[in-house]
């Protein structure tokens, strides 16, 4: 049984973890700005309050029998970030994708109930309304398309001040997921925020420029081995959010898609999962294939 002892140990290393994880990654960052010929980052730098408490914590709890389960679990944490007055939170899709319901977490306090607005399969962000009130100071959408290799930004989690992560962009380049994901000009940043789902990227002026979608181990080329971040651009969002809020949907020609989940292996293609009901599984594609 697990005595007030135990937990105790338990927390202090977490938080030893999480102190020398900083360490490192500012060591990292020092390391960036002599790369890019940029200013180090500065630790001691203050923070806008209203940064910190316009990133809330999302949970989203996911039936067993959603197509998604098996991948992505039942119950799924992460950030979202608070954008209108009205409590309309951006984050990233997966968090919230086939959820039987959500729950914010305002300031590491109070608990409330959202509702699913929509997720858009094509940027891979996904809107949720607080059911009541938030009291909080929305952040603006930038503009992500003036981010540059250099850029210092800031990656801001749903843990307070601590989650907050001084980082440098690495690369603006092509993002090809396995899950049938493309983006054009993703964001890649580092040293590496571990909290990164659904975590707000923001740019000098303090605006919104992107939302955090996945830890990767190439940030700065496909060829060169550096872990960092991937961010989704804000500029993507702003020509759907108007179709997103009122549809629930872009109201763009959706993507043609294959329905499988594919894997290189020594220069070839191989068939990794294929999900039930999509064309590839028509199709008689199955797990092994190569394609």
């Amino acid at each position: 049984m697990t005595t007030r002892r135990d937990r105790a140990h338990a927390t202090q290393r977490r938080r030893s973890e999480k102190r020398s994880f900083r360490r490192r990654c500012l060591l990292t960052a020092v390391i960036l700005a002599a790369m890019l010929h940029t200013v180090p980052l500065r630790a001691d730098l203050p923070i806008a309050k209203h940064y910190l408490s316009a990133v809330v914590k999302v949970t989203s709890e996911v039936p067993a029998t959603a197509r998604t389960a098996a991948a992505l679990g039942t119950r799924r944490e992460g950030s979202g970030i608070v954008i209108d007055d009205n409590g309309l939170v951006l984050t990233i899709g997966y968090l919230i994708l086939e959820s039987a319901s959500v729950e914010l977490v305002v300031e590491g306090e109070r608990t409330v109930p959202a509702k699913f607005v929509a997720y858009d399969h094509e940027t891979g962000l996904g809107l949720l309304r607080a059911v009541t009130p938030l009291d909080v100071k929305p952040l603006e959408l930038g503009n992500s398309s003036a981010l540059t290799k250099g850029s210092q930004v800031l990656a801001i989690g749903n843990g307070g001040k601590d989650s907050a992560l001084g980082a440098y962009v690495v690369s603006r380049r092509e993002f090809a997921g396995w899950w049938e994901y493309l983006l054009p000009e993703a964001i890649f940043t580092a040293p590496p925020h571990l909290e990164h789902s659904g975590a707000a990227l923001i740019d000098a002026t303090g605006s919104l420029v992107g939302v955090g979608y996945l830890v990767v181990s190439n940030a700065p080329a496909n060829n060169v081995a550096m872990p960092g971040n991937m961010f989704v651009p804000i500029d993507i969002l702003k020509p759907v959010l108007g179709d997103l809020l009122t549809r629930g949907r872009s109201s763009a020609r959706s993507r043609p898609w294959l329905g499988l989940y594919s894997q290189e292996i020594q220069g070839r293609l191989f068939v990794a999962r294929v999900p039930q009901g999509g064309p590839a599984y028509a199709a008689g594609k199955r797990p092994g294939d190569l394609v």
